[in-house]
């Protein structure tokens, strides 16, 4: 075995894929602290910039003080404290909808919700768009269900797919609502009016959208005009809401079911109570604090618009506080990375498999506690190295 892993570790060396670990200290203000160094972060997902918020803190050490650290067993058993069950219902309320059911990360919530709903049916179909985010990919090939893959750029081969599935056949149609890594939208109205008219369901994942997009910050469906029964909704704790854990909207009878079936939500330690109660106060902020999703969606759309300009490779389409310079070799971005850390400035390189061959690049993760000055200045530094 020891011989194998040396083996395999040395051709992802070679290939410039290994990877290293390494502690990074969070900072307030959009800065971290790396080997001693301050940096500005533009690698984090707190796009809210909530996760060091007074409020949050407050809750959490609250809930420490009453009910300890961990919840000490499944939700299920006796883990679901009175934190859990509040969460629960200010998710609801929040994204309009009868219930809500919690998960111990968003990648057990997706993996759980996907292998439920298809229940052992070997005969379910389940449509992924080929960018969707490993754990939905996952969730689809542990379904054991008829797994297909589509583009969401082309369209006509979903639908030709899904006109040879039986009417009676269960389908589902399963995709992030922004790309993790692309920071742009599928055409969500055309892929709801596919479900609708081919019987199918509409799984999304709402991950990089919570707390960003539509009049209240539910995400990309309430932007797109798509909530309702038919459409899953799936979220996380622990990017613009600043906590960690999933979790998953719909009805009393969705939520029922994946109660009893959804084997990671079963199976898992409940989220320790403390994370509970700030996830609940950072809902409360981001309705009463819509100007945070508003500057950072702007901030986003100015460096989007420079680097465009500077004639940097990016998406155009993007629309989320993540922005990509895409340099094809693993080993470009490796050195951008270091020579941007030298400058001040905290962006890894992203290399697959978690990005397809030939598009390694810095994932650039905008926050709202950065300023435009912030970003300006990474605009400059990056002219000066090309």
């Amino acid at each position: 075995m020891h011989n194998w892993l040396n083996d395999e570790i040395n051709k992802l060396q070679q290939a410039g894929l290994y990877r290293s670990r390494r502690s990074v200290v969070p900072l307030p203000g959009g800065w971290c602290e790396v080997d001693g160094k301050c940096l500005l972060n533009f690698s984090a997902n707190d796009y809210l910039g909530l996760s060091n918020a007074p409020r949050l803190l407050q809750a959490a050490k609250s809930a420490l003080d009453k009910y300890g650290v961990g919840a000490g067993a499944s939700a299920l058993v006796s883990g679901r404290t009175p934190e859990h069950h509040q969460l629960e219902k200010r998710l609801a309320t929040f994204e309009e909808t009868e219930a809500a059911l919690l998960f111990p990360t968003g990648y057990a919530a997706n993996i759980g919700i996907i292998t439920a709903l298809v229940n052992d049916d070997s005969e379910t179909v389940i449509f992924c768009d080929r960018l969707n985010h490993a754990s939905l990919i996952d969730g689809c090939r542990l379904s054991k269900a008829k797994f297909k893959v589509y583009r969401h750029d082309d369209l006509s081969k979903l639908e030709r797919a899904l006109k040879k599935v039986p009417a009676k056949t269960k389908k589902l149609i399963v995709t992030d609502t922004i790309f993790s890594m692309d920071g742009d939208a599928p055409p969500l109205v055309e892929l709801h009016n596919f479900a609708s008219r081919y019987n199918a369901t509409l799984l999304l994942d709402e991950a990089h959208a919570t707390g960003l997009f539509g009049k209240q910050g539910r995400g990309m469906a309430e932007l797109a005009g798509i909530e309702s029964p038919h459409v899953i909704r799936i979220g996380t704790l622990s990017k613009a809401i600043g906590c960690m854990g999933g979790f998953v909207v719909g009805s009393q009878l969705l939520i029922d079911w994946l109660w009893n079936r959804s084997r990671s939500q079963i199976f898992s330690t409940a989220l320790p109570p403390s994370i509970c109660a700030a996830a609940c106060s950072a809902i409360d902020m981001i309705e009463k604090e819509p100007s945070r999703r508003t500057n950072v969606l702007s901030l986003a759309k100015y460096l989007r618009a420079q680097l465009i300009d500077a004639k940097w490779q990016t998406i155009p389409s993007g629309i989320a506080p993540i922005i990509p310079i895409i340099l094809d070799d693993p080993q470009r971005a490796i050195n951008l990375s270091h020579q941007l850390q030298e400058e001040g400035f905290f962006i890894p390189a992203i290399r697959p498999p978690t990005v397809p061959q030939g598009t390694s690049r810095l994932r650039i993760s905008l926050s709202a506690m950065h300023t435009k000055e912030d970003v300006t200045r990474l605009i400059n530094v990056l002219q000066e190295i090309s």
